[in-house]
């Protein structure tokens, strides 16, 4: 997939395989949140860019007289473009990263938008929000069927050539004694665990880590003592590992575009001023 996605990017950065019902109701769902974002919004009007805006919100977490139109303009701005084109199969190369940008910035906004306590949304504009949400994640954080069945087979057919190295490894260099059965069933109910909960709040972990850490956890808490070789080796590829997500399972990995920081940071100068109507 990070393959793909290095090579291709403007051919996954949408979900061009989208169907035309759910682009519809995209469009009906945009509608709606666009309403109460405007509410909101009202007595304010944005002047250039709406991005940085949205973007400094997104990055402090801080609704100033700014928010709420800015995100006004950019939810408008998705409409149009979605509108013009009928499908997202259809927006031509040059403009699917832009699209793609603004989706996201708006989606992250929202999250942070409907957890914010201060921010006195009733049920009903959390709900209208939260569905325009998903709409924008369904059109931007999905994989393909086919690069998931073939992610499987691949990791299936390099642990059927390569188990003897790996159960050698985990169950006999981690520890300075040999994994047990108590043991490695402790291990792997923790690394479950410890998945399950990164699913849930969107972390980045990778499972290899997570088990190797929860087998080290066994032999430590047993007084078997660790290899610290093979702790040390395991460890370098931790950074790497986090940042390209490689072996993260549950936990799509979406980092805020170059382009999108760059906006934020004042980008071709442009900049957001917010003015009582």
């Amino acid at each position: 997939m990070l393959i793909l996605i290095g090579t291709v990017p403007t051919a996954y950065a949408l979900n061009r395989a989208l169907p035309e019902s759910q682009v519809t109701q995209f469009l009906v769902n945009s509608a709606a949140a666009a309403k109460v974002v405007e509410q909101k919004a009202a007595g304010y009007n944005v002047l250039g860019n709406p991005r940085p805006a949205v973007t400094a919100y997104v990055s402090q977490h801080k609704i100033n007289e700014g928010t709420y139109p800015a995100l006004a303009v950019l939810i408008q701005e998705i409409e149009k473009q979605v509108k013009e084109y009928r499908s997202l199969s259809k927006i031509p190369a040059e403009a699917v990263g832009n699209t793609r940008n603004d989706m996201y910035l708006v989606s992250e906004a929202l999250r942070y938008l409907m957890k914010d306590k201060d921010n006195k949304l009733s049920k009903d504009e959390v709900s209208t929000l939260n569905a325009y949400k998903q709409s924008l994640d369904a059109a931007t954080k999905f994989i393909p069927t086919w690069v998931k069945v073939a992610v499987a087979i691949a990791l299936g057919l390099g642990t059927m050539i390569g188990w003897k190295r790996i159960v050698i490894t985990v169950g006999e260099k981690i520890g300075k004694t040999h994994l047990t059965y108590g043991q490695g069933a402790a291990a792997e109910l923790v690394a479950a665990w410890t998945i399950a909960a990164a699913d849930m709040y969107g972390l980045p972990v990778s499972t290899t880590h997570v088990l190797s850490s929860g087998v080290a956890g066994t032999m430590a808490a047993n007084g078997s003592g660790l290899q610290l070789s093979t702790i040390r080796n395991n460890s370098h590829g931790v950074d790497l590992d986090i940042a390209s997500g490689d072996d993260a399972v549950g936990v799509p990995l979406h980092p805020i575009p170059s382009s999108v920081l760059d906006a934020g940071r004042g980008g071709e100068h442009a900049r957001s001023r917010c003015h009582g109507a």
